[in-house]
C-alpha cells in the first residue's frame, strides 16, 4: 500500500503513456477503415443507377403557345352597333328592311352556270384543179368581243399560213375525203384531230344566271367584263368558275363571291 501511496502518480502516467501509445498504435487501422467505410458509402451514393425521371408534361405552356399565336378575330361589322349602326332601307314593294344581311352583294342567288366553249368542225370539202380546201367551222363562245362568237367559217388548204385560231397540219388519208384533219391551235399550240363526226370543244370560261331577290331583278348568261346594276349600286362580274360567281363593286372594289349550288 505504501508503494501505491508512493508512486501512484507515476502508475497513473505510465497507464495514460501506455494508452496513448495504443491509440497511436490503433490509429491506422482506424483511419483505413474509416477511408474504405466512406469510399463504399461514395460508391453507392454516386455510382447509384438514377431513376429515370418521367417526361415533363408540356401541354399547359404548349396550350398557352398555340393562344398567343392564334389570331384574335373581332367582330365588328355583324355585331357591332357602335362602330356599324344599322341600316335600314326601303325595298321594292315599299317596307323599309335592315340592310345588314338583308340587301347587297351577299343576297345574290346562283341559279345556274353554263360552260362557254370553243369549237372546231369539219364541214365541207371542195376539190379543184388545185387541190383540196376545207370548211372549217369554228365558235369561240366565250370570246370578250361578240362578233368572235359568232359561227365562222374558215376555208383552208394544208400549207395555209395560220389564221387567228388554228393552221391546218397534216390531212390523213385521200384529200378529197379525209379521214381526220390535223390542226394546231394558234393560242394554246395544242394539236387537235377533227372529223366529218367528231369536232373539237374546249371549255373557254363560262357564264352565269343569277338573281337578286330584295328588287326582283334577274340576269342571264353574264360573263367576265359584263356591268350589272342593283341595290343602288354599279357591280362587275370579274370571275366565273363551274361553282361560283364574283362580283366587284364599283364604289370601293370590294369583291363577293357566292356559290352556285346545282
Amino acid at each position: 500500500m505504501d508503494f501505491l501511496k508512493k508512486h501512484y502518480e507515476k502508475i497513473l502516467l505510465g497507464l495514460v503513456l501506455a494508452g496513448l501509445v495504443g491509440a497511436l498504435v490503433f490509429m491506422p487501422f482506424y483511419i483505413a477503415a474509416d477511408n474504405h467505410a466512406m469510399s463504399d458509402l461514395t460508391e453507392s451514393v454516386v455510382n447509384k443507377p438514377g431513376k429515370e425521371l418521367p417526361p415533363l408534361d408540356l401541354s399547359g405552356p404548349s396550350a398557352v403557345t398555340a393562344r398567343l399565336r392564334a389570331n384574335y378575330n373581332l367582330d365588328l361589322e355583324s355585331s357591332n352597333r357602335l362602330f356599324n349602326p344599322m341600316e335600314w332601307q326601303k325595298n321594292a314593294d315599299g317596307n323599309m328592311i335592315p340592310v345588314a344581311g338583308h340587301v347587297g352583294s351577299q343576297m345574290v342567288i346562283v341559279t345556274n352556270i353554263t360552260p362557254l366553249y370553243l369549237i372546231v368542225t369539219l364541214e365541207t370539202v371542195t376539190t379543184n384543179e388545185i387541190g383540196a380546201r376545207y370548211g372549217i367551222g369554228v365558235e369561240k363562245q366565250g370570246d370578250k368581243k361578240l362578233p368572235n362568237r359568232r359561227h365562222q367559217l374558215k376555208n383552208v388548204a394544208k400549207g395555209d399560213k395560220a389564221n387567228d385560231t388554228f393552221t391546218l397540219l397534216d390531212v390523213k388519208g385521200a384529200p378529197e375525203n379525209p379521214d381526220a384533219l390535223v390542226l394546231k391551235l394558234v393560242d394554246s399550240g395544242e394539236v387537235i384531230s377533227i372529223t366529218h363526226d367528231k369536232a373539237y370543244r374546249r371549255i373557254d370560261a363560262y357564264s352565269a344566271d343569277f338573281r337578286y331577290d330584295p328588287e326582283k331583278k334577274v340576269f342571264r348568261a353574264r360573263r367576265v367584263g359584263d356591268k350589272v346594276s342593283f341595290n343602288g349600286t354599279d357591280f362587275t362580274v370579274v370571275g366565273v368558275t363551274q361553282d361560283s360567281l364574283t362580283l366587284e363593286d364599283q364604289s370601293n372594289q370590294k369583291k363577293t363571291t357566292r356559290p352556285f349550288t346545282p
